[in-house]
């Protein structure tokens, strides 16, 4: 992995060397728009929408748009002067319970890297965060841009999720809810919905979910590099209104049923394969 960003940890009087790396990546199937005629990739160009002439990046400012067609131009080094002292550290502020951050609050997961020199007050401050059981609430600049962010313990190192600013999360107040929801609900409809919740209780295992549409994609991809046809296309079933207690009441027998007979959702292997034919073809 390549270091993102480097810089250091600070709480109280306390400073530890770290570096940043991505946690996380997209493994979607990407794809590159063609010409049908030829078949050559089709490339994307930057046009001046006065004068309609192609555009060189060294020709290019940014600029904020303060009403329809009026900017204000902002010079690179106006927007490195602006940047907060947060660009090289990520400072913590306070420690609190995990259960008390909604999950809505999370972007991005990074892990953090100790240096040499920083070794020991790592392993300290996620030694302290374990005993605790709480997490660091921080700030730090990615990119140019500070975010918030929570440093918690995650398999011998230390992960920072970056967050949303508050005023980012939107409000459920826009949407249609039922009015009057809670009292809609009949208590043995409750009661039946806590009985399913119940039976498909589980620890989370994320190795028994894989991305179907993703695998479905690369297998089309392997047959038609083989010359195969595409399969025709699959009818959805139309859906069927149900009775919602007679739904419940199938699905809780359903689950009884895979409980029984040992059924559990394992990992297909199917995808890494593909990739190695792929690769060495």
């Amino acid at each position: 992995m390549r270091a993102i960003w480097s810089g250091a940890i600070s709480f109280g009087m306390v400073t530890i060397p770290v570096k940043l790396y991505t946690a996380t990546q997209q493994r979607d199937v990407r794809f590159r728009l063609l010409h049908r005629a030829d078949g050559a990739p089709i490339e994307e160009k930057r046009f001046c929408t006065e004068d309609g002439k192609e555009v060189g990046w060294d020709d290019l400012v940014r600029g904020y748009e303060v009403k329809k067609g009026e900017y204000v131009i902002l010079e690179p080094e106006e927007i490195e002067e602006a940047k907060p002292e947060s660009s090289t550290t990520i400072e913590i502020g306070d420690f609190v319970p995990a259960a008390e951050i909604d999950p809505v609050y999370f972007e991005k997961s990074y892990f953090l890297e100790p240096t040499e020199v920083g070794a020991k007050a790592f392993s300290l401050l996620r030694r302290a965060l374990e005993e605790t059981e709480r997490l660091a609430l921080a700030r730090v600049t990615i990119r140019t841009r500070e975010r918030l962010a929570t440093v918690r313990p995650y398999e011998g190192a230390l992960m920072l999720e970056t967050m949303f600013w508050p005023d980012e999360i939107r409000s459920t107040g826009a949407l249609d809810l039922p009015a009057g929801g809670e009292k809609q609900v009949r208590p043995k409809e409750l009661e039946m919905a806590e009985t399913l919740i119940a039976s498909l209780a589980d620890r989370f295992n994320p190795d028994a979910y894989t991305d179907a549409y993703r695998e479905a994609l690369e297998d089309l991809i392997d047959r038609k590099m083989k010359g195969e046809k595409r399969n025709a296309k699959r009818r959805k079933p139309s859906p069927k209104v149900v009775d919602l207690m007679d739904a419940l009441r199938a699905s809780v027998d359903a689950s009884k049923g895979k409980r029984a007979g040992g059924t559990t959702a394992k990992p297909r292997a199917t995808t890494k394969k593909r990739r190695a034919k792929r690769a060495a073809a």
